[in-house]
């Protein structure tokens, strides 16, 4: 493996062959797994090749590598599993390798549960009603721009 691999991650034992996997689909940058704790199943992580702990510090090419990987199994799943629609989301908390989450997600399982649950929390607090309001979106869009 010619990019920068650290020993001590799973993920980069996995890119190297060195670590179990179920590998679904891969190109010259990015790897599809399966998850080995799903939340449905399916569920895969798409991962760079390259060690990179937050998915803002990929080149543009490990960008379009990951999604285009990503768009890739989420077609799969959908003919595989006919779910209402493959969630997607980034995390790396956990495992400081940049990886995107595609789970098949169905009316009133786990992840439609949270999401929902996420999304009332995100328009029924009074600190983010706060943020919604047309100076703070002004100030944050200006913010944005500048940085």
């Amino acid at each position: 493996m010619d990019q920068k691999e650290d020993r001590s991650c799973v993920f980069c034992e996995i890119v190297a062959g060195g670590a179990k996997a179920h590998r679904i689909i891969e190109d010259e940058m990015s790897l599809a797994i399966l998850d080995i704790n799903p939340f449905s199943r399916g569920h895969c992580l798409v991962i760079p090749k390259r060690h990179v702990p937050w998915w803002h510090d990929l080149t543009e090419e490990e960008v379009e590598s990951l999604f285009r990987v990503a768009r890739t199994v989420s077609q799969k799943m959908m003919r595989a599993y006919a779910p209402d629609f493959v969630a997607i989301y980034a995390r790396g908390r956990r495992i400081p390798h940049t990886h995107i989450f595609l789970v098949p997600t169905y009316d009133g399982d786990v992840l439609d549960r949270f999401f929902n649950a996420l999304e009332g929390f995100q328009e029924g607090t009074a600190e983010l009603a706060k943020l919604k309001g047309d100076e703070e979106l002004v100030k944050a869009a200006d913010r944005l721009r500048k940085a």
